[in-house]
């Protein structure tokens, strides 16, 4: 058998993960080099004395050298140990600064927190959940777009929010969601409007059919009041805000159909009346809602536990 048919050491083939030793066994080697003792190469590394000569001895095999000599008086390396130590600091040294750039990442996604919310989560939600994450992470910086669910979907798929809070029926194509809590819609009107003096509960059929305020096309609120009552008559009023809507039927303007969460201030001074409805169910979920695949991290993570709390 020739020369070359002869196997002086491990065959180079593969990925390189299988040739070159891991960051431990180079940590383990480098440390051996400076103490001069395998034994306290271990106890520097937290490892016991027969992990680190059973590393050793795996790193050897792999490599196909000898590195270290042992003797009752330490442990030495040998000329190949003492090149391979070299190599070996140079790939711990591009670690550590890998290592620092990952922890500058971090740190920078760990500062900020962009979140978009429709309005009823972002105006009688958030603000509470956003005071607790202030407590955890007093040096995120936090910034809020409110705007309705079809916002939030297109700030969150072209990356510019990191977490999101949607109340429509269904999750935005593109995204994942974790339901965070519950709310009803009902009726409101001003005090002075005929149905706030109704002996009965309002029909569906005649919810259906009276021209109501309302929030625009793309609201949360409008898709689960549209998709329960099979369709809306043209709207009275359309507004862009909880807050516009309250204030118009407040005003006697005419009735409409906002979160139970948005009212209840207005429902305690007998600013707003609420109007019983029958044959229709109005309750929705509220969601947190991020892009398919890319579990919140970091402050967003955070604030998801928070919503969950």
């Amino acid at each position: 058998m020739s020369n070359a048919d002869e196997q002086t050491g491990p065959a180079v083939t593969g990925s390189m993960a299988h040739r070159v030793p891991d960051l431990g066994a180079l940590e383990l080697l480098l440390a051996v080099a400076r103490l001069g003792s395998l034994g306290g190469a271990a106890r520097e590394l937290g490892i016991t004395q027969p992990a680190a000569s059973s590393r050793i001895r795996s790193m050897e095999r792999q490599l196909g050298v000898a590195l270290v000599d042992r003797s009752p008086r330490g442990s030495r390396l040998t000329d190949a140990g003492a090149l391979v130590t070299d190599w070996a600091r140079r790939i711990v040294e591009a670690a550590e600064a890998f290592d620092v750039g990952a922890q500058a990442l971090r740190d920078r996604r760990d500062s900020r927190l962009r979140v978009a919310a429709s309005m009823t989560i972002a105006e009688y939600l958030l603000p509470g959940w956003l005071l607790a994450l202030r407590a955890q992470r007093p040096d995120t910086a936090v910034s809020l777009h409110a705007g309705n669910s079809t916002v939030v979907a297109e700030r969150l798929l072209s990356d510019e929010a990191d977490l999101g809070f949607v109340e429509g029926l269904s999750v935005p194509a593109g995204l994942d969601s974790a339901v965070i809590a519950h709310d009803r819609l009902i009726v409101v009107t001003a005090p002075g409007h005929a149905w706030a003096r109704r002996r009965r509960a309002l029909a569906a059929e005649e919810l259906a059919s009276t021209p109501l305020i309302l929030r625009e096309t793309g609201s949360g609120t409008r898709q689960v009041l549209d998709a329960a009552l099979g369709g809306l008559a043209r709207p009275l009023i359309e507004l862009s805000s909880t807050t516009a809507v309250k204030a118009a039927v407040v005003s006697g303007a005419g009735p409409a159909v906002l979160s139970e969460l948005a009212v209840g201030e207005e429902l305690a001074m007998r600013r707003l009346v609420s109007v019983p409805v029958e044959g229709v169910a109005l309750a929705r979920d509220l969601r947190a809602v991020w892009p398919t695949g890319h579990r919140p991290t970091g402050p967003a993570r955070d604030l998801l536990s928070l919503t969950r709390g």
